[in-house]
């Protein structure tokens, strides 16, 4: 996940089919839940994963800046979740490992320099920022995936000197120097176990809702010079001539003088697959309700590209067979960073979409990423209506269920007023989490449901039953039906009268579970 706006367009290329987007949003827009006059029974759910990216390396969402103190850190927590809940988004995708250090209480890495402003030193007073984060979002019926780099040890932006517990300082033979930046390994076993062995501590102790990986394997590639600005200078076009070589020669030999036969390419591209397939294994060995996320480069492999498609190849440069996690099954959800416009260009949202969306037999989610941070950029940004149709093209795929915002800055700071076209076209109402019948569909206990008329609402006690994440709640109004959703921890729920069709004359309640399988719906009101 490259940061705010370094992110570039590669050149342009044939035009991709033409898009009725006037039809795309009034027709897939909003999705709301259907009026169904003189219905007997409510709906179904609405179902769309509607998230954000909060990325703590270089303090871009959160915290705002380093050296706030516990109580400020925690109030932006919450000020981000607030404004998840207002607008009806269901999932925050929080950065806890930036580059080889955790924003929580880790014995295997040090604490993150973006909290306290030095590697190593605790939030003060003390807290764990991911139990609190994890306990907030799932106060409002949110989810939290804990976004991991996989490999990125340090930048040379870094603000403090490395803490002791650190990999360059505990297991150094592991990690390159790779332009600016230092990088552990993928040929070095050690550092591919450091990875696995942090993750599933965090899946092991906190409660979790997934895990989350990013674009970065091995490095994206800069020019062979002596100054070098970083992966950027790949990602626009510039560099491909004379590449910096990654220096993993050590592990490279060592595999040779073992027998190896794979060439050096497809050597690299099994160590970050071999990882990819134990991370699965392991997080369901550890959790079976976690699902395992993947965000990679948008574009793929030159070989299999949709005819105009062209750009940065992931598949050569950053050793990701992304298509591959998909052929096998490796992911639960897949969200590829579909950093470009609708418009007809070289790497056109629509048709990289479909795409990957092509590339699914197994049947995984995917949730594409889009790029609102690109909105007010400098250059090239975007207007707020381009996500706002992305959001349209995306509804108007049936195996594409939802998407994730890049990043949360852009909503908070409501940039162009997107956050105000969202809530007021796009997300109007709730959505649950598409369900994962992969991971299983055992349906979740009935809850127990008692419901009392008052003054000007309906009001619930709630009790839930096993396996109850959510409520669902349906509530009609003169023959329309209207949805909601309550965290289970929630005890009171009150349905208001509506100002002009008066009070609810049905309400329905079911139970979600972590996989987001329904359980039997109750009718509560009117009282059986």
């Amino acid at each position: 996940m490259l940061p705010d706006f370094t992110k570039r367009d590669f050149t342009l290329g044939g035009l991709t089919a033409a898009l009725a987007l006037g039809a795309l949003l009034a027709g897939c827009a909003t999705k709301p839940v259907a009026p169904l006059p003189s219905a007997d029974e409510p709906p179904p759910a609405p179902r769309e994963l509607r998230a954000a990216w909060v990325s703590t390396v270089a303090n871009i969402d959160w915290p705002s800046r380093p050296n706030l103190n516990s109580a400020q850190q925690q109030a932006e927590a919450v000020a981000i979740l607030d404004r998840a809940k207002a607008l009806n988004l269901n999932a925050i995708v929080l950065q806890v490992r930036p580059s080889a250090d955790a924003i929580y209480a880790s014995k295997i890495e040090p604490w993150s320099e973006y909290l306290a402003g030095s590697q190593g030193k605790a939030p003060q007073p003390w807290y764990d920022p991911l139990k609190f984060w994890v306990a907030q979002a799932h106060a409002r019926g949110i989810e939290l995936h804990a976004w991991f780099n996989p490999y990125r040890a340090r930048m040379d932006a870094a603000r403090s000197q490395t803490a002791p517990n650190h990999i360059t300082n505990t297991n150094p033979a592991v990690v390159k120097r790779y332009g600016k930046f230092l990088w552990m390994d993928p040929g070095e076993p050690a550092a591919a176990k450091q990875t696995m062995d942090v993750i599933l501590d965090v899946v092991r102790r906190y409660d979790i809702d997934a895990v989350h990986i990013d674009d970065y394997f091995y490095p994206y590639p800069i020019d062979a010079a002596p100054e070098v600005a970083g992966n950027a200078a790949a990602l626009d076009g510039r560099g491909v001539k004379a590449q910096l070589e990654f220096p993993d020669d050590p592990a490279w030999q060592r595999y040779l003088a073992g027998g190896g036969t794979l060439d050096r390419a497809s050597w690299r591209r099994d160590n970050v697959n071999r990882l990819i397939e134990a991370m699965y294994k392991g997080i369901h060995a550890e959790k079976s309700w976690v699902r395992f996320g993947i965000s990679p480069f948008g574009i793929g492999r030159p070989d299999r590209r949709p005819q105009g498609i062209v750009g940065f190849s992931q598949y050569d440069q950053l050793y990701a067979d992304a298509e591959l996690w998909l052929e096998k099954g490796w992911v639960d959800y897949f969200a590829p960073q579909l950093y470009w416009p609708i418009g007809p260009r070289g790497q056109a949202y629509p048709t990289l979409l479909d795409y990957w969306i092509a590339q699914n037999p197994k049947g995984r989610h995917i949730w594409p990423g889009l790029f609102t941070s690109r909105i007010g950029a400098p250059s090239r940004d975007y207007q707020p209506q381009e996500i706002v149709q992305q959001v349209a093209v995306t509804r108007s795929r049936p195996l594409s269920t939802g998407h994730i915002h890049f990043s949360m800055v852009a909503l908070m700071q409501n940039r162009k007023g997107i956050a105000d076209q969202l809530r007021s076209t796009s997300y109007t109402g709730p959505a649950l989490v598409p369900a994962s019948p992969w991971m299983g569909s055992e349906r979740p206990g009935t809850p127990q449901v008692s419901a009392a008329r008052r003054a000007k609402s309906v009001d619930l006690k709630l009790k839930a039953g096993s396996a109850n994440a959510l409520y669902a709640i349906w509530s009609r109004y003169n023959g329309e039906w209207r949805f909601a959703v309550a965290p289970a921890s929630r005890v009171d729920w009150s349905i208001p009268d509506d100002a002009r069709l008066g009070p609810a004359d049905a309400v329905v309640v079911s139970a979600v579970d972590r996989l987001g399988n329904e359980g039997q719906r109750v009718r509560v009101w009117p009282k059986p």
